[in-house]
């Protein structure tokens, strides 16, 4: 069997921020594709939260380094169309095999739900104040309180440097980089940290919905990304060697659970924007078993039907009526007339 590789620029490297739940991780992952790993990272809604597990930031560079493709023909091309037994390039050449797999990704559109981010690098001696934290939805980035929220996502980068992000979770559509900008440098000033200008920016955008779950397709253009969170990095590197062999990476629990996620998704687009850290309360208060559940059960579906069932049932009773409206697509009679707690159209 031969093996041929389709990317627009194979020698460009890999600069976005990768990271993950350690147990998410496939044990043939090289060990210095990990930066740092956090034992217990820290979330924030209306109260903090020490989450009981390992979060994992790659190394982008070696993570690429490692993924090696020795072996493979390598085409620096698009492609622009993927069907089966063929795939049609850019450049007109038509490549044809036994199995072709579309990992392109999600173009992006405004039908689709996106996460954005804006952040900044900053040695560890200038913000020695700020511990990891997975999320961080306190309202100090200047933000009016009924504008759609953004949450401080802060992780080590390896050495001795940190990450401080803010982040739209999800929108339809998503708050822009400038906007996000001007709360992460609010939040920073409110919390002791200025910035010169000279650091490093890591700007963010890709949606969260839009991928096709089935036999020949992989990564985010197979559904792989968690559509609550935008994860997709682990769950691709765990099913790798499933669908190398030809398996099936999407089991009739794996569909369910996909489904599952997307009425998550429709609840948080739609509650209200005093209501997300009141979620996220609750959802930190879940066991971790449950909490894993959901985040990364990609094929679980009795532990993500469980973990749903019991954030539904520690949420206070106004916001379970509108989680329980929002994620059937029904409509609800309420007083509350702020934005969507996150963004949407």
């Amino acid at each position: 069997m031969t093996v041929t590789v389709v990317d627009p620029a194979p020698e460009r490297g890999w600069h976005a921020t990768y990271a993950a739940w350690a147990d998410e991780l496939p044990d043939w992952l090289a060990a210095d594709a990990v930066a740092a790993t956090v034992a217990q990272p820290k979330a924030w809604g209306t109260r903090g939260h020490r989450i009981d597990r390992p979060y994992t930031v790659l190394d982008t560079a070696r993570l690429r380094d490692s993924l090696d493709v020795t072996g493979a023909r390598i085409i620096a091309d698009r492609a622009v169309e993927c069907g089966p037994g063929a795939a049609v390039l850019a450049s007109g050449t038509v490549l044809r095999g036994c199995r072709v797999i579309d990992a392109r990704g999600i173009g992006r559109s405004p039908a689709l739900a996106e996460q954005t981010a804006y952040g900044l690098m900053l040695d560890r001696d200038r913000c020695p104040d700020i511990e990891p934290m997975f999320m961080d939805w306190r309202p100090d980035n200047g933000a009016s309180a009924d504008a759609p929220r953004s949450f401080l996502y802060a992780v080590p980068l390896g050495g001795d440097t940190m990450l401080l992000e803010e982040t739209c979770l999800v929108g339809r559509p998503a708050l822009d980089g400038r906007e996000l900008r001007d709360r992460l440098l609010h939040r920073l000033r409110s919390r002791g940290i200025e910035v010169t200008g000279d650091e490093r920016v890591e700007r963010v955008r890709f949606p969260v919905e839009g991928g096709r779950p089935g036999r020949n397709t992989f990564g985010a253009a197979g559904g792989f990304a968690h559509p609550a969170t935008g994860y997709s990095v682990a769950a691709a590197l765990a099913a790798a060697d499933t669908v190398a062999l030809g398996a099936a990476a999407w089991p009739v629990s794996a569909r369910a659970v996909y489904r599952l996620r997307a009425a998550g998704l429709r609840a948080l687009l739609h509650l209200p924007t005093t209501d997300l850290p009141v979620f996220f309360d609750a959802f930190f208060t879940l066991p971790p078993a449950a909490q894993r559940a959901y985040l990364s059960g990609r094929t679980d579906l009795n532990g993500t039907v469980r973990a749903m069932l019991g954030l539904f049932g520690t949420l206070p009773r106004p916001v379970r009526r509108r989680v329980a409206a929002a994620t059937l697509g029904t409509p609800i009679r309420s007083r509350i007339r702020i934005p969507s707690a996150i963004m949407e159209e």
